[in-house]
């Protein structure tokens, strides 16, 4: 079984969050084989759609996260049910040697999550890292890995404003 790794971008469009989960299940069903294994950090966004996806497909996934206060830290209040309810559905759950969310937690957690898997979908704009661990940077860490990536971006997707 082939690990299916995620990247992409936290802040969505509604209107995008839809677009970008019909993508995410026909990338899913495109796996060859009876089951599908992913690896995400379950961030918002991209991830949490990625993992939804993946348990709709009767898969399973498991969750890398940077840092032991990620949950408290990072997860916005709004969310942190979404975030929990995947979490509890995750086949396993490491934490990167950080206790707090970081630059260089992130970039762990991306490492680590690059080095599990055989493929990565990368649910992104094609524009520049914003920091240290963003998405264009783990797609140039897999792609130098010799992981094959594969971007999402639907027509009419957008980031959310901030």
């Amino acid at each position: 079984m082939t690990a299916i790794g995620i990247t992409g971008h936290t802040r969505l469009s509604k209107d995008s969050q839809l677009l970008i989960m019909e993508a995410l299940r026909e990338e899913i069903r495109r796996e060859p084989g009876p089951a599908v294994h992913g690896v995400t950090c379950l961030a918002a966004g991209a991830d949490q759609l990625f993992a939804e996806a993946v348990l709709e497909a009767g898969g399973t996934f498991e969750v890398v996260l940077p840092a032991r206060d990620y949950r408290d830290a990072v997860i916005a209040e709004d969310n942190r049910s979404d975030f929990d309810r995947l979490l509890a559905k995750a086949s396993s759950v490491s934490y990167m040697p950080f206790t707090e969310s970081q630059p260089i937690a992130y970039q762990a957690a991306n490492e680590e999550l690059v080095r599990r898997c055989q493929r990565l979908i990368a649910v992104w704009d094609g524009q520049p890292a914003g920091g240290q661990g963003g998405t264009a940077e783990v797609v140039s860490a897999a792609q130098a890995a010799g992981i094959e990536v594969r971007r999402i971006w639907p027509d009419g997707a957008s980031r959310a404003d901030t």
